[in-house]
């Protein structure tokens, strides 16, 4: 058990309350709740699209849609989500709550399999256009589901790693290796959990029952809730301090209304320059970047100053280590961006696969056993996991003795060859894609069927070499935002960071929904005829693919760009300032 000692304020003899940090003990309770909520909410959602076409009888695009405005709106209301804990209930509460609104989510959504009358009849026909679609109220009883889903993710995703790091004293070595072990495992059970929903979960859904197989993951989502709620005596619950974010709007709003006056010559020795005694942020150094915000730490006749030496009014002078906090925040929007392209290729491996194995051989050599088609994502999990102890173990000390860096590479490097793959990855895909496609007419697999239409002979596992290729380039960028953004966001900013990665998930469902249909509409026009039927034999999903590529190619070029300009938080640049003033000088 890890103690936090206790402090002062400047001249006050009040003790603050003495925090008992439980480190593993509370691990049991906290690694528990995000092993059964990732089994609920993946075990839902990795069959989604094929529950929408087979159940609800929408068409492909349609169902594609959906699911892509579902995962966007989720994604983008982690950052409401970090906000409103950060602000106003803190990491417990928000996460209790969620985790309740997930539960009551995967349960409404169970009910529209087991009752007849929350979804369309059965239909039999191979076109869809000939089912009978489902009714407003049945679409409104399936959407509520989804809010509520949204709801949960919009609290849970942002806050999961910051209260698990929340259950160890950060200012202990035993409590900094906690929290390291603590993000491992975060991945290992997210992958753990990835893999079972899509084999049992997904088997269940497709081969047994879609009533079970939607019922198995609710319940998941409730022993979650009761894991969860059994550790609260034991868990440090972190009081929220306000809005990190009004620090920022501050400085901007700051340096706007004094956009007018001059920079001194040497703003890091110049600038109004306070730092609240009680900050958990690190002090940060002065940088050269964005120096029009360093205005907003100006000190005109105006500016007020209180006994401690602090502004009276924020909103009119602004410390310069909060301006550096601000510019550490701007700086990471460009990388972010340069991620919004890698999840569209994540993305597209995700969704269209399970639609080139429908029309594939997903025969098990000579045996009767079918592969579910939605369980073939498991050989990028599969990658990921296995990739993960080789490059910890192997490559990384291999790199540091050639680099002398600690973790081999920057996480800026990490992070470029994770783009880097998943534009292999895309060209793959096109080429498997074209070759799947030609055996349907010279070769058609004899005695299997599909709903949408004919079936190569080509085996489905040759898909695997693009979905390893999509594991790695996770395991590389994926994993690399996720420190990028924890290490580079000041510290009282850590649930905001943890949302960034599902922002820029947010982004890339948007981005695909919109190429999607951009491609749909502009191509079902053209003589060529549209790349993304219902059919995949009459389309050119090989040509999405090759966009999806040349897109890519542009975003690694784009991302080296960015690399180069982006300074790491702490870097110093008074140095290089001052030499060059003192070069000017002397000429």
């Amino acid at each position: 058990m890890e103690k936090k000692t206790t402090s002062f304020r400047d001249e006050d003899t009040e003790k603050e309350p003495e925090i008992n940090y439980r480190g593993v003990k509370a691990m049991p309770f906290i690694i528990g709740n995000e092993t059964f909520e990732k089994l609920g909410a993946i075990g839902t959602l990795s069959n989604l699209l094929i529950y929408l076409t087979s159940v609800f009888n929408l068409k492909h695009i349609s169902a594609v849609t959906l699911i892509n405005i579902f995962n966007g709106t989720t994604n983008f209301a982690t950052l409401l989500g970090a906000f409103l804990s950060d602000t106003y209930f803190g990491r417990y509460k928000t996460l209790g709550f969620s985790s309740i609104t997930s539960f009551l989510g995967l349960f409404v959504i169970t009910l529209t399999a087991v009752f007849k009358k929350l979804h369309p009849p059965h239909c039999e026909s191979k076109d869809i256009s000939q089912c009978i679609g489902p009714t407003g109220w049945q679409m409104a009883f399936l959407l509520s589901g989804f809010g509520l889903l949204i709801i949960g993710a919009a609290g849970i995703r942002p806050c999961n790693l910051a209260f698990g790091a929340d259950q160890f004293n950060p200012n202990t070595e035993s409590g900094k290796r906690g929290i390291n072990s603590f993000f491992n495992w975060y991945f290992f059970t997210l992958t753990f959990a990835q893999m079972v929903s899509v084999t049992l979960v997904v088997y269940v859904q497709s081969d047994i029952s879609w009533s079970i197989g939607l019922a198995i993951p609710a319940m998941f989502m409730l022993i979650s809730c009761f894991l969860f709620f059994g550790g609260t005596k034991i868990y440090v619950k972190v009081k929220p301090e306000g809005s990190p974010l009004t620090s920022i709007a501050q400085v901007v709003v700051v340096s706007i209304k004094k956009r007018r006056l001059k920079l001194p010559e040497q703003p890091w020795k110049s600038l109004f320059n306070y730092t609240p005694l009680k900050s958990i942020n690190s002090k940060l150094p002065y940088t050269h970047q964005f120096r029009f915000l360093d205005k907003a730490a100006i000190v005109t006749p105006e500016d007020q100053l209180k006994s401690d030496g602090s502004a009276v009014n924020p909103w009119n002078l602004c410390s310069l280590q909060q301006v550096q906090e601000a510019k550490c925040v701007i700086r990471v929007i460009p990388i972010w961006a340069a991620a919004i392209i890698y999840h569209v290729a994540i993305v597209e491996q995700q969704q269209f696969v399970v639609y080139q194995a429908l029309q594939s051989n997903r025969h098990v050599g000579t045996s009767n056993f079918q592969i579910p088609a939605a369980t073939y994502t498991i050989f990028s999990m599969l990658s990921l996991t296995l990739w993960i102890p080789i490059y910890d173990r192997i490559v990384v000390p291999l790199l540091r003795r050639i680099t002398g860096k600690e973790g081999g590479i920057t996480i800026l490097q990490r992070m470029g060859f994770g783009i880097f793959l998943t534009v292999l990855s895309s060209l793959v895909s096109a080429f498997i894609e074209k070759r799947r496609r030609n055996l349907v007419f010279t070769s058609p697999a004899l005695g299997l069927h599909s709903e949408r239409g004919l079936v190569s002979s080509m085996s489905a596992l040759w898909l695997v070499p693009q979905l390893s290729l999509a594991g790695l380039a996770e395991a590389f960028c994926a994993i690399g935002q996720v420190e990028f953004y924890y290490k580079q966001f000041p510290e009282n900013m850590r649930s905001i960071a943890g949302s960034f990665l599902f922002l820029g998930m947010a982004a890339s469902s948007y981005l695909n929904s919109l190429l999607i249909y951009i491609v749909h509409n502009t191509t079902g026009k053209a003589k060529t005829g549209n790349w993304l039927p219902e059919d995949l034999n009459k389309g050119k999903l090989d040509y999405f693919y090759f966009l999806i590529t040349a897109l890519g190619i542009m975003n690694v070029v784009y991302f080296i760009i960015c690399a180069r300009w982006y300074k790491y938080k702490g870097s110093d640049d008074t140095s290089s300032v001052e030499l060059e003033m003192e070069r000017k000088h002397f000429v």
